[in-house]
């Protein structure tokens, strides 16, 4: 079964920065990109940034200059470096990851975590 999971979410003041993490688990053979949503209440889900199978990144503009997403491919896991941290900023943020290969299936699947709160405020 796969499974993600995300951590590092929590509340910090305007212009700090947070490190978010989610790790891929099951018997998985490839991942093409893993990245990064958000989405805050009365607002559409948005991506943030994601991290493509050539290694190539897109990062959202709003977001652009503060944070930086990062993809380790022996752990499975993507990071998400929050600098500058802005109000705006504040919401549900979920990791996804794209076209797993489940080698237990035999299937490629998307994958949402269950998401970890951010919230900036003073």
């Amino acid at each position: 079964q796969v499974s993600l999971v995300e951590s590092g979410g929590g509340s910090v003041q305007p212009g700090g920065s947070l490190r978010l993490s989610c790790t891929a688990s099951g018997n998985i053979f490839n991942i093409w990109s893993m990245g990064w949503y958000r989405q805050a209440p009365g607002k559409e889900r948005e991506l943030v940034a994601e991290s493509v199978n050539n290694g190539d990144t897109n990062i959202a503009d709003a977001v652009k200059g503060r944070f930086t997403i990062s993809r380790d491919r022996g752990t499975n896991t993507v990071y998400l470096e929050m600098n500058s941290l802005k109000p705006e900023d504040t919401a549900f943020y979920f990791c996804k990851a794209d076209r797993v290969v489940d080698m237990t299936t035999q299937s490629i699947t998307d994958y949402w975590g269950q998401g970890t709160q951010v919230t900036v405020s003073k």
